[in-house]
């Protein structure tokens, strides 16, 4: 079975978390029979296809049994319509839905509605919807998105984590962090918290990093652009680390305080390595952790602080919560993830 697995824009995708949902699941396909294609484009490039076409009647798309989409732009939308044109049963991913756009960038909320009606159309041409969590696909139900949806883990790279630990003091040296060490990771956002994130560490003693890229430009959000020009004194924005595996060797406790999220593949990579983990009490952590077992959850500042301060004052409990966590990421392994794609990908076929 030959099976396109297309990311739009994946060179400015592969800081992101969509970016990585889709490397797992080439990872998880490369260990089995299944053939991927990375583009629908005959000449690898749709200008290219499309002049190919027009000067020799070549075909534009390549040929593939299965067409798995992860964005939403007018690339995809081109491979909806050939799907449907040659009766190619079509697999949308839903990675991006209006609560999740919103605290993102500068204007994000006023464009949320719309993206909210256009997600609606789009995610309705597909055979079936993937999506991370059943939170998400209650948010699609409810636009509502008018085919078969599908929850299934983004996964995580348990592999490429491997190493993390020998990392530690060169990150912690390479950004003066000391003591036990409060962080995050991925883009710099309001909507993944920001704003709670600095307050909190300007509550507390300990060191907090961020490590992750950020916007500082015109389409940056007030808000990110106030933090990351002026962050509280124990507060280092890193901006890109080229070895992700340095933050999660520095770090000792991640935090995650986020407004909405469809599942944070962070959290289980945080998890995968054994860190304690603080997330914010939403649904989609609720589905997928237990509190008091491999995280804690809170609802408000004040249970972070006080979430932060007993891990500070017990490391036997951030050990425990860490090797619980090492048990949950193992059920978001990529073989896994490799499994559910072929049951789905013969289901459709």
């Amino acid at each position: 079975m030959r099976v396109l697995n297309y990311l739009e824009l994946a060179d400015r995708l592969d800081r992101s978390g969509i970016g990585t949902a889709v490397d797992h699941q080439r990872a998880a396909l490369s260990e089995t029979d299944i053939e991927v294609e990375t583009t629908p484009w005959q000449e690898g490039h749709p200008a290219w296809a499309l002049g190919g076409n027009i000067a020799f009647n070549d075909p534009v798309f390549r040929a593939f049994d299965i067409a798995h989409c992860n964005m939403i732009g007018p690339g995809s939308v081109a491979v909806a319509q050939h799907a449907a044109q040659a009766d190619i049963p079509l697999v949308l991913h839903a990675h991006v839905t209006r609560e999740d756009f919103r605290d993102s960038f500068r204007g994000s909320n006023l464009v949320a509605p719309a993206l909210g009606r256009y997600l609606r159309w789009f995610y309705s041409q597909a055979d079936l919807v993937l999506c991370p969590s059943e939170y998400t696909k209650d948010i699609l139900e409810s636009y509502p998105v008018d085919a078969p949806i599908r929850p299934m883990t983004n996964g995580v790279d348990i592999d490429a984590l491997a190493g993390y630990e020998d990392m530690r003091e060169d990150y912690r040296g390479r950004y003066d962090l000391d003591g036990m060490v409060v962080f995050a990771v991925g883009n710099v956002f309001e909507r993944k918290g920001l704003t709670t994130f600095c307050e909190l560490a300007q509550a507390t003693e300990h060191d907090f990093a961020w490590f992750g890229p950020y916007d500082a430009g015109p389409q940056a959000s007030k808000t990110v652009s106030q933090w990351v020009n002026d962050p509280p004194e124990n507060v280092t924005f890193t901006g890109w680390v080229e070895d992700i595996r340095g933050a999660f060797g520095a770090g000792d406790v991640y935090l995650f305080p986020t407004k909405a999220e469809n599942q944070g593949i962070a959290v289980l990579e945080a998890m995968a390595c054994g860190k304690a983990v603080v997330l914010s009490d939403i649904p989609v952590f609720r589905e997928y952790y237990e509190d008091g077992h491999d995280c804690l959850i809170c609802s408000d500042k004040t249970e972070f602080r006080e979430a932060l301060e007993r891990l500070a004052e017990n490391p036997d409990l951030r050990d425990r919560l860490g090797e619980n966590a090492k048990e949950t990421a193992r059920e978001h392994s990529l073989d896994r993830v490799g499994r559910r794609l072929i049951e789905t990908y013969e289901k459709l076929v």
